[in-house]
């Protein structure tokens, strides 16, 4: 038991950082790799659903869904520096509960800008006030599969942000891929991603447009092997997941060629992740089923206890 619980938290709040304790432990990162230290989203611990704990070595980030007292979040503060001492140089909390959702200093120091390690690939993470800092853990699935399936082939990375996917696809091999999203800046991250893993940037492409507003444009270019779709659940009035999936999958099929693959991903309670294979079976019922993932398939670092869960990853064959 920590001597950290004599502070003044409520005594549901103590047992809640005996309970943060124990999985900590349990998830320390492993040769410098990016981890997700604690994963409350998915409704499996009482009381901390609202908490989400990333290491991005010496960084971790604490991010709260509702407002926490200051006593608790010292604690949990303490709490780490006691199991991560000699990995962790800074601490962010990040306040999703308030409007501006920025990142905070809280212990040590971090710079703006950082590059983080996962499967021997790096990624630059930006520690401004932005909630996004370029990279999303619960998607390594989705990266390692991609970099699995990709020698040889031409790729459509739909929705790129900052480019993880198509790094991870070079990686593996990739003939060439394509990547799009409306967030220049985001692209400008990307391309950056692919310069410090030393992937040719004659292999990629970059094309800072709307999704919907692309198609011809994307046709010109392809069609692929495998297209990747892996939508925020909201982007302004360009996508919105509730709405826009079926034209989505109707668009898709267009620019991929006979037998190629769709790896889809959809984030965010805004969907049940059964309902991705229910659109599936509705606007694309030929697809043949190659794998599919749920959060709780990533070693346990993405535990759900909800109905649904927040992640759904389907890989299919059309």
């Amino acid at each position: 038991m920590l001597e950290l619980l004599k502070c003044d938290c409520t005594e549901d709040e103590k047992q809640q950082l005996v309970v943060l304790e124990h999985e900590i432990a349990r998830h320390l990162p492993l040769n410098g790799q990016i981890r997700r230290l604690f994963h409350g989203r998915g409704g499996c611990f009482h009381g901390l659903k609202d908490v989400v704990i990333d290491i991005y070595p010496p960084v971790v980030i604490i991010y709260l869904y509702a407002e926490r007292s200051d006593c608790w979040i010292e604690t949990v503060i303490q709490l780490l520096l006691s199991q991560l001492s000699d990995t962790i140089e800074g601490i962010i909390v990040q306040r999703r509960e308030r409007s501006n959702g920025s990142n905070q200093v809280v212990w040590g120091e971090v710079s703006n800008r950082h590059e983080a390690a996962e499967e021997g690939l790096k990624y630059q993470l930006c520690f401004d006030h932005s909630q996004n800092i370029g990279f999303f853990p619960d998607m390594a699935i989705g990266r390692n599969l991609v970099r699995q399936r990709s020698q040889g082939k031409r790729v459509l990375n739909l929705f790129a942000y900052t480019c993880s996917f198509s790094v991870a696809a070079l990686a593996g091999g990739a003939e060439h891929v394509v990547n799009l999203d409306m967030n220049r800046s985001a692209l400008d991250i990307g391309k950056h991603n692919h310069q410090i893993n030393c992937l040719d940037l004659r292999s990629t492409s970059f094309l800072a447009m709307e999704c919907f507003k692309s198609q011809s444009k994307l046709r010109k270019l392809g069609p692929y092997d495998l297209v990747i779709c892996d939508p925020p659940a909201s982007q302004g009035k360009s996508f919105n997941a509730q709405q826009h999936w079926p034209k989505l999958l109707k668009r898709v099929v267009e620019v991929v060629k006979p037998k190629g693959e769709l790896l889809l991903c959809m984030n965010g309670p805004v969907r049940p992740a059964q309902s991705l294979d229910a659109l599936i079976e509705e606007y694309l019922p030929y697809a043949e089923a190659v794998t599919k993932f749920s959060p709780n398939d990533h070693n346990n670092d993405f535990p759900d206890g909800d109905r649904y869960g927040e992640t759904a990853l389907r890989l299919i064959q059309l």
